[in-house]
């Protein structure tokens, strides 16, 4: 069965960093392009970062840039997010996902950016 279990959660201060884990099973790890979600309260669940071919591609949304770093260890079969200078608007749930046609989506880790 396909899963996706979110860690590394926690609270920061405003500039602070965090690493984010994400281990999945259940499919073939490298053949599909991975990607970190995030949901904050009153929002919509928003796109931050995407791996792809096998690790040699990455995107990321405008919000992120420049702070947000994805990475993957294939034989782990784990991508993380490394997260700098976080800012309060970071501040959300964040889960990992297929970039394409999400689904079994896990119950995602929390960073909270609060002084």
């Amino acid at each position: 069965q396909v899963k996706f279990v979110e860690s590394g959660g926690g609270l920061v201060q405003p500039g602070g960093s965090l690493r984010l884990s994400c281990v999945a099973s259940g499919f073939t790890f490298v053949s599909v392009e991975l990607s970190w979600y995030r949901q904050a309260p009153g929002k919509e669940r928003e796109l931050v970062a995407t791996i792809s071919n096998g690790g040699l591609t990455t995107n990321y949304a405008d919000s992120v840039k420049g702070r947000f770093t994805i990475t993957r260890e294939n034989p782990k079969n784990t991508i993380y997010l490394q997260m700098n200078d976080l800012k309060p608007a970071d501040a959300a749930i964040y889960f990992c996902n297929w970039r394409h046609h999400p689904n079994y989506w896990g119950q995602g880790t929390q960073v909270t950016v609060s002084l």
